[in-house]
């Protein structure tokens, strides 16, 4: 049995009196992609950023490639930067250009070469078809290609896993389908994506693995044609009722 690239044990978070996260299990292995559903509130969030050490947790504990990054002597800013993550707000610099946006983190976090930096993300931007903005600043941009442009520079340097929350849910309704497109390339070169989402259509058609949370529990996992077709659970079938039109 090969180690997951990312796993949560027994997560637990609390915020003031509220359990956020009771108890969480949770195994993404390579090349996996995992959807993570439920209503706001649920616990989506807050499991990602657990997972990428943006939030703490107060009991269990989260593995990446086997390594415990819950242990309190782990250099929080080297496990960072072993993962790649996407909010829904793309977070560009304005005052940069588009390359050195994506570059940035490349050169001063990961110590890559500059010019190999961007050698690197000017082959991702064409292939992704955002050559043409490689040298414009942000705010020339559409908010799909600033958010193509923000997955750009969580891949550049080939994360050990990707952290993409709810990366559509700020956008117009015509350019969420370029960001997702971008997803499904990705996951077509064997990324190891954990995505929260809305999208209950893109869910099904490029989920491995579909995760139901609520009041942050795992209600319910399994293939998109069991957790969408065949819920096991009354709370999983409630859910979709209200989100699939």
């Amino acid at each position: 049995m090969s180690v997951p690239v990312i796993e949560a044990r027994g997560v637990r978070k609390r915020f003031g009196d509220h359990d956020v996260l009771r108890g969480i299990d949770l195994s993404v292995g390579t090349h996996e992609v995992v959807v993570l559903i439920g209503a706001s509130g649920s616990g989506k969030s807050t499991l990602l950023k657990t997972m990428n050490l943006i939030e703490g947790i107060d009991d269990g504990q989260i593995f990446l490639s086997g390594e415990d990054i819950t242990d309190p002597r782990v250099d929080a800013d080297a496990v960072r930067a072993r993962i790649g993550v996407v909010f829904q707000h793309f977070n560009l610099f304005p005052h940069l250009t588009v390359l050195d946006n994506v570059t940035l983190a490349a050169v001063r976090v990961h110590g890559m070469r500059k010019t190999e930096a961007r050698a690197k993300a000017r082959e991702l931007l064409d292939t992704l078809g955002l050559g043409a903005k490689a040298d414009e600043y942000p705010d020339r941009l559409s908010g799909g290609q600033q958010q193509r442009v923000a997955i750009v520079r969580a891949v550049l340097t080939q994360p050990e896993v990707l952290l993409l929350d709810e990366i559509t849910s700020a956008l117009d309704p015509q350019l969420v389908g370029e960001v997702l497109d971008l997803v499904r390339q990705l996951k077509q070169q064997g990324a190891t994506i954990v995505m929260a989402t809305h999208e209950m259509s893109f869910a099904r058609e490029v989920a491995d693995r579909i995760v139901f949370l609520e009041h942050g529990v795992v209600v319910e996992q399994g293939p998109p044609s069991q957790v969408f077709d065949a819920p096991q659970h009354a709370a999983t079938a409630e859910f979709l009722a209200r989100v699939q039109h």
